[in-house]
């Protein structure tokens, strides 16, 4: 039974009051994380990373923060530079992510560029994996943009994941094979999970949301759960808000500025017309101009087309009537002799007479002008022997 109060009351359970003692305290140290947020940004930090894509094998150097704000150039750049490298596809990283790697990369001493093994996937991306391997997650980080699997060239692959286990931003995956960490933005959770005496190990304090192998929670889980959530959530609104700390509390609680008055318009007063005014009956009876139809009053509106441009006029020059070259007279007639010595005229070269070889003959090798057809030569008449016919009638 619980004692009853003086009042009559029943006195607060023990477990009622470590409630709320654990709430006060995390409510004052969110405040005191959301003060020293305020504080670092104030100084004017201005954070840089360098990445090497093994896949695509390019390099880039982005300072994502320039005085304590989110650059959003930078981030549209990073942006673009973690897509997805199989089809190129582009997607929104989350702020919160560069900030965990550059926290990473610092307390890991390292002088190389962060090694990408994977950043963005597309769900297409993401399902492909899926039916290669069965250790991909079907809600991947990957496709949210809050994930990245890195490496360090001069840095312990198992001491890189110690490093993000510490930092407790979010999830963290171990894959010594590979030689590569998963660095997420999502919940406090890590894989595979360090037993009992190596998670003591790396939290002496015991002050940790990881859980053991046995699913045990160190001594000092519930202090870590009011000081790691209010602190992730704080970083969580900083990043909403584009990285400025003032606005915290606002993207938290909703609280708004009051909206600035705007100025007033200056109050312009015109000079009194020296007309004298004109009553409004006199404007009642004065007649009013009958109104264009609707056709002209849009016809009106129509502009009128150009006149057609005039037409350059075309001069023909006056060409000189042929005049009918001069050509040989027929010589060829009735006349046998006449048509014979027209055969021989030089004149007649540059005439058609009508002839035409279908195959051409060796008449001549030269240009043959003479008649169509060539005189054989005449032989000269042998003698005759006269032996022969001396001895004719002796056979």
């Amino acid at each position: 039974m619980v004692p009853a109060s003086p009042l009559g009351r029943r006195a607060p359970a023990p477990r009622l009051i470590r409630l709320a003692l654990v709430s006060s305290a995390a409510a004052v140290a969110f405040f005191l994380v959301a003060v020293a947020t305020q504080d670092a940004s104030a100084d004017g930090e201005t954070r840089s990373l360098s990445f090497f894509h093994t896949h695509r094998r390019d390099s880039t150097t982005i300072t994502f923060r320039r005085n304590g704000r989110y650059d959003e150039q930078a981030l549209t750049q990073l942006n673009w530079y973690l897509r997805d490298w199989r089809n190129d596809e582009p997607a929104k990283m989350d702020p919160r992510l560069f900030d965990v790697l550059w926290e990473v990369y610092r307390e890991s001493g390292s002088r190389e560029p962060i090694h990408i093994i994977s950043s963005y996937r597309s769900p297409k991306t993401n399902a492909m994996l899926r039916r290669r391997s069965s250790g991909v997650s079907e809600h991947s980080q990957h496709m949210l943009g809050k994930a990245m699997d890195i490496r360090l060239p001069d840095v312990d692959t198992a001491r890189l994941r110690a490093i993000a286990m510490k930092l407790q931003y979010g999830g963290v995956g171990y894959y010594p094979s590979s030689e590569f960490v998963h660095v997420d933005t999502g919940n406090v959770r890590a894989w595979p999970r360090m037993t009992q005496d190596q998670l003591a190990r790396l939290f002496p304090n015991g002050k940790t949301l990881h859980l053991p192998t046995n699913g045990r929670p160190l001594p000092g889980y519930e202090e870590a759960k009011a000081e790691i959530l209010p602190r992730n959530a704080a970083l969580a609104a900083q990043a909403t808000s584009g990285g400025s700390s003032s606005s915290i509390v606002t993207a938290l609680f909703g609280r708004k500025e009051p909206p600035r008055p705007t100025p007033a318009a200056p109050n312009v007063q015109l000079a009194a017309a020296t007309t004298p005014e004109i009553p409004e009956t006199a404007l009642a009876l004065a007649p009013v101009p009958p109104r264009r139809p609707k056709d002209l009053i849009q016809i009106a509106s129509v502009e009128p087309p150009r006149p057609p441009r005039p037409e350059r006029p075309v001069v023909l020059a006056a060409l000189p009537a042929p005049t009918p070259s001069a050509s040989i007279e027929p010589i060829i007639g009735l006349d046998r002799k006449a048509s014979v010595k027209a055969l021989f005229d030089p004149r007649t070269a540059f005439l058609d007479l009508g002839f035409s070889q279908g195959v051409k003959s060796d008449l001549t090798t030269t240009q043959f002008t003479g008649p169509a057809v060539k005189p054989l030569p005449m032989r000269a008449p042998q003698p005759v022997r006269q032996a022969s016919a001396m001895h004719g009638t002796g056979l």
